[in-house]
């Protein structure tokens, strides 16, 4: 069988390449498929293989770019080329364009994969429901925001046009179902992109770094970090460091520099830029506390899933999509409101000063992250494929035992 992903894919900077990578480390060690075609964004770079494991033939198409208008033609240009037997999304409302008509234009593709009768699933990371335009910077006008919502509701409607719809969170799938009285939306969960050894948290020195992880300057903010910090070193002569990793959002450029800036004569804070997938891991393992500063979500966090696979403890508000996951999945932390700098000080500090709290928390975190492996999810993808053809095959196809 032969899969075509659509997607960003490293050495992309678009949002849910990482995802793509690991989708692909674990799609092509199932024996079922015979290849896995990449219809990818175009880069300068080559893609990003540095998988050891035995698999399926993997090729890649670069046929879109980011606001581009073209993108529809392009990419089913591209799938008329390859020929697959299936297409699979991976898919968030701002994934081919932060304007406003190409991010639109590209989110008709389902649609028309349906309509030429290719079996297609679209996972689904965030729904315009559970977003707030405001903090995530696509619009503070009210009136623009009732426009979008509407807009958003006839693509949603689009998608929803796809043989199946799959979402990271339960609670999109009751949204997606009342609302737009979907019956094709399927919970498949985010997933843990790698299961290291039970981590050791023994740790080398006497250094506590807290690191956070991310696309800043909308709804992820990390002036309070820093100044809750700078508030815990002040009372406390533990030797702390700050470690901002990630890049601006691009609703915001030029956010990090910014702030680097203003906090430029804050010791020990560090702010990495973007983090290429071979960093990740030594990122993660080097990291004491895993914050998120954040006032509300778009989806089911990556980042929470990479924490909890390294045993790490975290500090969240207990708010939209992170509180989801912590009664859904498993997850712990500990908790701030997302308003208060000292609410975020007094978190991060019960983990500094507690080192059984902390590694007690990441203990659970594994555990939660552990459950649903990269493998076990798409497993659950080939078998929601299964799904769609067994329930569109004609009586002559079906098996009568």
């Amino acid at each position: 069988m032969k899969l075509a992903i659509i997607t960003a894919y490293p050495p992309s900077k678009i949002t849910l390449n990482e995802y793509a990578y690991h989708l692909v480390k674990h799609f092509r060690q199932h024996t079922q498929l015979t290849e896995l075609i990449l219809l990818t964004d175009i880069t300068q770079e080559e893609a990003v293989f540095d998988f050891e494991e035995i698999g399926c033939r993997v090729t890649v198409h670069k046929c879109w770019s980011f606001n581009s208008y073209t993108n529809v033609f392009s990419v089913m240009r591209a799938i008329r080329q390859t020929k697959p037997d299936r297409v699979l999304f991976n898919l968030q409302f701002m994934k081919f364009g932060d304007k406003k008509i190409p991010a639109a234009l590209g989110l008709l593709l389902p649609m028309l994969c349906k309509i030429k009768k290719i079996p297609t699933i679209v996972l689904l990371h965030n729904i315009l429901e559970q977003v707030d335009l405001n903090s995530a910077g696509f619009a503070s006008n009210k009136l623009i925001q009732n426009i979008l919502n509407r807009i958003g509701g006839v693509l949603t409607r689009c998608i929803l046009a796809a043989d199946s719809v799959a979402v990271t969170i339960d609670k999109y799938v009751t949204i997606l179902e009342e609302k737009y009285k979907a019956k094709n939306v399927i919970l498949i969960p985010h997933g843990t992109f790698e299961i290291p050894e039970i981590p050791s948290f023994e740790k080398k020195d006497d250094v506590i770094r807290v690191m956070t992880f991310g696309k800043f300057g909308t709804y992820k903010k990390v002036e309070i970090l820093i100044e809750a910090v700078t508030q815990i070193r002040a009372r406390n002569s533990q030797d702390i460091e700050i470690i901002i990793a990630g890049t601006d959002n691009p609703n915001v450029p030029g956010y990090l520099a910014k702030v680097a800036e203003q906090y430029s004569d804050v010791p020990q804070l560090t702010f990495t830029g973007y983090v290429e997938e071979e960093e990740v891991a030594p990122l993660f393992t080097n990291s004491d506390i895993v914050v998120f500063p954040y006032t509300s979500t778009t989806g089911s966090s990556g980042v929470l899933h990479q924490a909890g696979s390294y045993g790490k403890a975290v500090v969240m508000p207990d708010l939209g999509d992170l509180s989801i996951l912590v009664k859904d999945e498993g997850y712990q932390g500990a908790f701030f409101d997302p308003t208060s700098v000292e609410s975020l000080a007094t978190a991060i500090e019960s983990l500094v000063n507690d080192t059984a709290y902390r590694i007690r928390l990441g203990t659970i975190n594994y555990k939660a992250a552990t459950a649903y492996p990269m493998s076990t999810i798409t497993r659950m993808y080939l078998e929601a494929f299964e799904a769609i053809e067994a329930t569109t095959a004609s009586p002559l196809e079906v098996d009568p035992r």
